[in-house]
């Protein structure tokens, strides 16, 4: 990858903007199903589900404001985007790391949600480990972050167990601390680059995020453009039901809770 500055209009640092493109692709672990597959059919799994392993992903930014969004990319095969899938993705978001705000906008069965919230807060390592990205010198920086918390739009039956084993019990604050999971994050930042600003839920580097890997998933900024000769546009997402991302994350579980229960149902009669 050859990742070079691309620059427009010199303006003040008071007027610094930028866009970065991302490639993001994920490993995929067919657990003990795949075991029974021969090669050939791990392969045309793998290319169904391309579309849900392989994105793209644009930030824009200033100084202090972000917004980050995927771009939507039709499935090979039924010519449709994975409405499915796009029920737990993340949806478009706004950072601002001067007030610690985030604002996204969630789509989920057919209602819009406005999640309002603050920033992920992250305790970074920084590392002096450096490599090359492209033109950029970049800097080493590892985490450890709550899964949950990185992954609050999302959902997992793992999730739904937890949580009705929890409520169950009676004992919903141990339960976490118990079976709370962390996520190794590694990020490499470049000073050359002076925002604080990284793809997704990532943010707080002395310099922009180019490459970021956690769990099975890696992101590589793999275009960057810094003050292009149009000035570029940062706004909030403003519509939808205001909630936080422990309400939304709330409003989930209770939604897939009723969809087990009917399909329960169904069954039995």
């Amino acid at each position: 990858m050859t990742l070079s500055p691309i620059a427009g209009n010199a303006q003040g640092a008071k007027d610094f903007q930028g866009q970065a493109t991302y490639i993001s692709k994920s490993s995929l672990d067919l657990g003990d199903w795949g075991a029974r597959l021969s090669e050939e059919q791990k392969k045309q799994v793998k290319a169904q589900l391309k579309n849900r392993l392989e994105k793209t992903y644009t930030l824009t930014f200033n100084k202090t404001e972000s917004f980050f969004k995927e771009n939507d990319k039709l499935d090979a095969i039924s010519g449709a985007t994975d409405s499915w899938g796009k029920n737990f993705a993340a949806g478009d978001q706004y950072k601002n790391v001067k007030t610690n705000a985030q604002i996204q906008e969630q789509e989920f069965y057919g209602k819009r949600f406005l999640v309002k919230d603050s920033l992920q807060p992250i305790s970074w390592k920084l590392g002096s480990e450096t490599k090359q990205i492209g033109d950029y010198t970049c800097f080493k920086a590892t985490a450890s972050i709550p899964t949950n918390e990185l992954t609050w739009y999302s959902f997992s039956w793992d999730k739904l167990r937890q949580n009705s084993s929890a409520t169950a019990e009676g004992t919903q604050e141990t339960a976490s601390e118990e079976t709370l999971q962390l996520t190794e994050v590694e990020a490499w930042y470049s000073p050359q680059i002076p925002v604080g600003h990284g793809p997704s839920e990532y943010w707080g580097l002395p310099g922009l995020i180019l490459e970021v890997s956690a769990g099975d998933t890696t992101m590589l900024c793999s275009k960057l453009v810094l003050n292009p000769a149009e000035r570029l546009e940062i706004k909030a997402p403003e519509k939808g039901k205001d909630i936080t991302k422990t309400q939304y994350q709330a409003t989930i579980v209770e939604k897939m809770k009723e969809f087990r229960s009917n399909r329960t149902g169904r069954s039995r009669g």
